[in-house]
């Protein structure tokens, strides 16, 4: 299976970054222009997608583009997402994460190689991923929706990448 990856253009990743670091989704046009041409550009081979499409829009655009046959809804709790974002702590010069009670750094607060200092993402804080992830569920329920009713939809339920993976794996392997 290919992952699509997009390099951003200078002017075009500082929008996104704006939109992000704010808690807000990045418009469905940027989307779209981002995600389009690199598409195309694998369309006759197997490619994964994760966060894409996030709105209804999206998801129309992108089937008429290019039919979608099997899409991945993972449900995990909102608890469960915002205790692992509280964890999450960042060494922002070489993005190394760290989360605390799973991947914790030797030094409490510090980066292991360096020993500077680890920050909160702006877009990883409490407050801003719940709205988030209000604004997730609003946006997202039509494109699950639209995805269930043409049959592509899979659901996976769980707390841990351990409880959930083994079923992820076995559903792409009838795919593939």
């Amino acid at each position: 299976m290919h992952c699509v990856l997009i390099y951003l253009l200078a002017d075009l990743g500082r929008e996104v970054k704006r939109y992000m670091n704010s808690g807000s989704f990045v418009p469905d046009d940027t989307m779209i222009s981002l995600i389009g041409e690199e598409i195309e550009s694998v369309a006759d081979r197997n490619w994964l997608l994760d966060g894409f499409p996030r709105t209804l829009t999206q998801a129309e655009r992108l089937q008429k583009l290019q039919p979608i046959n099997l899409v991945m809804n993972l449900v995990v709790p909102t608890s469960v997402i915002l205790d692992r974002v509280k964890s999450r702590w960042v060494h922002l010069p070489s993005g190394r994460v760290y989360s605390i009670g799973f991947n914790d750094p030797r030094v409490p607060g510090k980066d292991d190689i360096t020993g500077e200092p680890l920050s909160q993402r702006e877009d990883d804080k409490p407050e801003v991923v719940q709205r988030r992830l209000q604004d997730y569920v609003t946006k997202t329920e039509p494109v699950v929706r639209f995805y269930r009713e043409i049959g592509v939809l899979k659901d996976f339920h769980g707390n841990t990448t351990d409880e959930m993976w083994p079923k992820i794996r076995n559903c792409i392997a009838q795919y593939f």
